[in-house]
């Protein structure tokens, strides 16, 4: 079987910074197979922030609110326990919510709380990614099905 980590907002669990959720129906009908293991992951949570928190962004190497207050620490945290369980569960792949500076995989952001997107990958992503494991957005859910589900 297939374990494929997975941002648990996408499953709907209520965990993104705004205390909301953001379920994508083709991601709970992927849970639904058989051939598949989802594991749910919010690394902000995982790096010891609250719900609902306030809003961060990535400038760099760092990740702070809009008030400038550094969370980087939180979301480094949060990234290497991602990539823990990543290692725990097998997962060759993970499923994460684009744009965020966490899981953001290509697009996030850009740093200055103006809805501006950049070119670059949350902190988890980039993690994930330096470790071998092919991170997918959720507008990619196809391409990683056929990548890793041979569908």
């Amino acid at each position: 079987m297939n374990s494929i980590l997975v941002s648990a907002c996408l499953l709907g669990v209520r965990c993104r910074y705004d205390g909301q959720t953001k379920p994508c129906d083709e991601v709970l009908r992927l849970a639904a197979k058989n051939n598949v293991r989802l594991i749910p992951v919010c690394p902000e949570q995982l790096g010891g922030l609250p719900t609902p928190r306030p809003p961060c962004e990535r400038r760099g190497k760092t990740v702070v609110t809009e008030s400038g207050q550094s969370k980087t620490a939180e979301y480094t945290q949060g990234a290497k326990e991602t990539l823990w369980l990543a290692r725990v569960f097998d997962c060759k792949a993970a499923l994460l919510k684009e744009r965020s500076p966490s899981c953001g995989c290509g697009e996030i952001y850009d740093g200055t709380f103006s809805k501006m997107l950049k070119k670059g990958d949350g902190v988890t992503a980039e993690l994930l990614k330096q470790n071998g494991i092919a991170v997918f957005g959720e507008s990619r859910l196809q391409e990683l099905c056929k990548a890793v589900l041979n569908e």
